[in-house]
């Protein structure tokens, strides 16, 4: 039996992209009641479905940051 996921977006930092009912968000999200991590995954428009996505922690995401910069991004 599936357990049932429990979310909140503590704050949407920014839509990535949008097609339809759907946007791409970068989330501060905390899953099942744990501390809010980053979160990139597509939402509908109710927030009620959510697409497949990848969750980071703060150490995460700094490595993900570094590396992007070292590809040239954010420069």
């Amino acid at each position: 039996m599936a357990k049932d996921i429990k979310y909140e977006i503590v704050e949407e930092v920014v839509v990535l992209s949008e097609s339809g009912n759907w946007s791409k968000k970068l989330t501060k999200t905390s899953w099942n009641g744990e501390s809010p991590k980053l979160d990139i995954r597509s939402w509908n428009t109710e927030k009620d479905l959510i697409g497949k996505g990848l969750t980071l922690t703060d150490e995460e995401a700094d490595i993900l940051c570094r590396a992007l910069q070292d590809l040239g991004f954010g420069k």
